[in-house]
């Protein structure tokens, strides 16, 4: 095989293994936890935390409004059985039973606005969850796609490195060392040529290195210093 043709093979393989390495790299990086689905469960867990303080609150009003019940149902039952003779004892206990009342009643507000409160922090732990349900589905579903692509990208640059060390053995050591440090320094270190034009600087090329590139032998652009394939 023509050893510029050689080369411009070793450096199409090294254009395929940079890019199948940087999607490699690119696919790695998205392998992992989730933010979104992470904040969603800090989200979760809050307002999961808040529904329980809310019940909480909720709860202790109830109790307090049964008791204040018994409160008043003990004092009524002394104030209306006849027990009670002194009209002091009686406007007391009357008082008593207003004022407990009273308390009964604002405690009974508070409590349904509670009860407000507890309602939509229970849509809210619903709504949320829905949302947490869905984001993780879809970034398992991710992650298995991810997976998939990072075999077959690890797969394709073991193909392609086993390539570029068959091919690079076929050629001089010096050679191969060569179109490296040209590669390193020019980007592209073979050039085709086109229509008797170098695409590496898109100058015209004398017909005297058109004829040598048809050879054996390595023939640089007079331009770009770059090795010239003639296909």
């Amino acid at each position: 095989m023509n050893l510029s043709r050689q080369l411009y093979q070793l450096q199409e393989f090294d254009v395929e293994i940079e890019s199948d390495d940087r999607a490699l790299k690119h696919v790695t990086g998205q392998l992992g936890e989730s933010q979104a689905v992470l904040e969603a469960q800090t989200q979760l867990q809050s307002e999961q935390q808040h529904l329980e303080e809310l019940k909480h609150q909720q709860h202790s009003a109830e109790w307090e409004i049964d008791d204040i019940a018994t409160m008043i149902a003990t004092a009524e039952e002394k104030l209306f059985s006849g027990r009670v003779k002194n009209p002091k004892e009686l406007a007391s206990l009357q008082q008593d039973v207003d004022m407990l009342k009273t308390r009964r009643g604002k405690l009974e507000e508070k409590a349904l606005g509670i009860i407000d409160q507890v309602e939509q922090s229970e849509a809210g732990v619903a709504r949320i969850s829905g949302e947490l349900k869905t984001l993780t589905a879809d970034w398992r579903r991710r992650q298995k796609q991810l997976a998939d692509e990072k075999a077959k990208l690890q797969t394709a640059l073991a193909d392609l490195k086993q390539k570029w060390q068959l091919l690079s053995a076929e050629i001089e050591p010096e050679t191969v060392e060569f179109y490296q440090q040209l590669r390193k320094g020019k980007g592209t270190a073979v050039a085709r040529v086109e229509q008797g034009i170098c695409r590496g600087c898109r100058i015209s090329l004398p017909t005297t290195d058109l004829q040598r590139a048809r050879g054996n032998n390595l023939v640089y652009c007079s331009s770009c210093g770059r090795i010239l394939f003639l296909a």
